[in-house]
């Protein structure tokens, strides 16, 4: 599949990579129909985040179809339509019960090394440098969910989400009632809308804010 990938301060490259699976049984896999580039993701371009390797695929904004799972999630089929949380959360820790989800305990693999820069540990974080789980981003054609079963929600048939955004689990249904609703339209900020291979173009004009540029949705 075709990714966005870090090759270092301020190189991104559209690369092929192999395809994501299926590792746990709380996984799904995603057809990426919409992703955006963050604000934050310029840290990760101009250098800024450590403990980025090469190759790493960037993105932690967006949505998809759902096209393969593992055996258990029971909430999502295949062909649902979901918008992704960019934070990894496994909902039954302390803080997820708590709906502190960018806290959870059990999603990020590498929390020694987020505690040694920040004092304490975030949850796993899609395409955010390995200090946050080293997990890939969605900044791609396809993309691997971890604990599928919490964090992905269907969006209803007639609605469309220009992009994920950047949507967190405690606010995910109270947005989209109001989206549903019309009382708010967030495409409004949707400045460019570009293909993944144009990438690293929409990271240039983003952080130089060229073409009065205020945000970058990619279509895999």
């Amino acid at each position: 599949m075709k990714a966005v990938c870090w090759h270092g301060s301020n190189d991104v490259r559209v690369d092929q990579v192999p395809d994501p699976k299926i590792l746990n049984p709380r996984d799904a896999i995603i057809k990426i129909t919409s992703t955006a580039i963050c604000g934050s993701d310029l840290h990760l371009y101009d250098g800024y985040i450590p403990t980025m390797k090469s190759g790493d695929i960037l993105g932690h904004e967006f949505m998809g179809e759902v096209v393969e799972l593992g055996p258990e999630v029971n909430n999502l089929k295949k062909g649902d339509r979901v918008v992704v949380p960019f934070t990894i959360s496994c909902g039954n820790c302390f803080f997820c019960n708590r709906d502190l989800w960018s806290l959870c305990d059990n999603s990020n693999p590498n929390q020694w090394i987020a505690e040694k820069f920040y004092g304490h540990s975030p949850s796993g974080l899609f395409g955010y440098s390995h200090m946050f789980g080293g997990y890939a981003g969605g900044q791609a054609e396809y993309a691997r969910v971890p604990f599928a079963d919490v964090g992905p929600m269907k969006i209803p048939d007639g609605l469309t989400l220009r992009s994920g955004q950047t949507h967190v689990h405690k606010y995910l249904h109270p947005l989209l009632e109001r989206i549903q609703k019309g009382e708010i339209d967030p495409s409004f900020v949707i400045t460019h809308k570009m293909a993944l291979e144009d990438a690293p173009k929409g990271y240039k004009i983003f952080r130089d804010k060229q073409e009065n540029c205020i945000k970058v949705v990619l279509k895999p």
